[in-house]
């Protein structure tokens, strides 16, 4: 299938980080090649939203419908820094839907398989009943910034703040309860579009960082996100919380709320807790 709009994909003039590492270029029929950034690491593997990005940036290459509705990712293996290529499929397109299947590759090894419906949140018309709110937290000025810690580099595409309570796990006094909350925006001032929220919904320290002694890698199995709606620009505020750890597995619910007070995305993860030699 030929680009559907290829301007439409493209970095605005090279702007913004976030499109500069997602992008992708038409190799052949189908196959896109990507550039996984190193600054989107997390230690020294990728960061699982943002690699579900990168798939989506090929998706809206051949989608004639503009946002991800529903994005579900699995990552058969881990990828790498360096060179990858994404292999796109589009399944159906319908009056109001797209649905369409990435898979990226490195060196012949599959490492990522999304499965993606987009639509037009623009043209969205009908019954509307929201029962949750927004999360009560202190404004960002309130909260503590987070830099460095287990994810320096990837925190850096970000300006993220913490609720003081929530981020007591970063100086070994967690808290008993797998929640996180706070804010967040793209460091370089970037509009959370529904692409950004892809990667904004994988952007907070894994919940179970408040309940586990010591500092465990939490690397994710599947990852879904739903947006909701268009987001208004400024900051979004974030819930994450875990209610489930079982034999190292967990599951991690996500919401994400613009400055308007609506809900502009959910999300949901399986993750694993490998915790290092000998810790709780």
């Amino acid at each position: 299938m030929d680009d559907v709009d290829t301007a439409r994909d493209a970095p605005p003039g090279a702007a913004y980080e976030f499109d500069r590492a997602v992008a992708v270029d038409r190799t052949a029929p189908e196959i896109w090649r990507a550039e996984i950034d190193p600054g989107w690491n997390i230690g020294d593997a990728p960061n699982g939203g943002y690699l579900a990005s990168i798939a989506v940036s090929a998706l809206r290459r051949v989608s004639p419908h503009p946002h991800p509705f529903a994005v579900s990712t699995h990552f058969p293996s881990r990828a790498r820094p360096g060179p990858a290529d994404v292999r796109t499929e589009v399944i159906r397109i319908g009056r109001t839907q797209t649905m369409a299947e990435a898979r990226l590759f490195q060196s012949d090894e599959i490492r990522l398989v999304l499965t993606a419906t987009f639509g037009d949140l623009g043209s969205l018309d009908g019954p509307t009943v929201v029962s949750g709110t927004a999360p009560a937290i202190p404004p960002p000025e309130q909260c503590v910034k987070a830099e460095g810690g287990i994810a320096p580099e990837f925190v850096k595409r970000f300006d993220l703040r913490l609720t003081p309570e929530t981020a007591m796990w970063a100086v070994g006094q967690p808290t008993g309860e797998a929640r996180m909350e706070g804010w967040i925006a793209f460091a370089d001032g970037r509009p959370a579009d529904p692409h950004g929220l892809v990667v904004m919904c994988d952007a907070f320290p894994p919940t179970v960082f408040n309940v586990l002694r010591s500092r465990s890698w939490v690397p994710t199995i599947e990852y879904t996100v739903h947006v909701r709606r268009m987001p208004e620009d400024g900051w979004k505020q974030c819930r994450f919380t875990t209610r489930y750890l079982i034999d190292g597995y967990l599951e991690e619910d996500g919401e994400v709320w613009d400055t308007d007070g609506r809900l502009v995305a959910l999300s949901r993860q399986l993750a694993r807790v490998l915790t290092p030699e000998g810790g709780p």
